[in-house]
């Protein structure tokens, strides 16, 4: 996806057509092309602002997750060195 357009964006042009504005016009709005806006729909039809937030705060989560998971690794590797007398 262009970066250009945040998933907000996206769901937001696709709501508009919902409303009645024609396709035309949003591309026009948006800058796109008809080609981009039928693959925002097929990609994000169905999509909501609600489960857009929710997967963006667990993309936080798991990324946090992991840079505990990797500084734990890192500890333990230490508390082995030492152990094993490999200062």
């Amino acid at each position: 996806m262009n970066r250009k357009f945040t998933e907000s964006k996206v769901v937001a042009a696709l709501k508009k057509k919902e409303s009645g504005v024609p396709v035309k016009e949003i591309c026009r709005e948006f800058g796109i092309c008809n080609a981009t806006f039928y693959n925002w729909k097929i990609k994000y039809g169905q999509v909501t602002y609600n489960e857009i937030s929710k997967v963006h705060l667990l993309e936080k989560e798991n990324a946090e997750l992991k840079r505990m998971y990797a500084e734990m690794g890192l500890e333990i590797r230490a508390l082995r060195n030492q152990l094993e007398g490999k200062y």
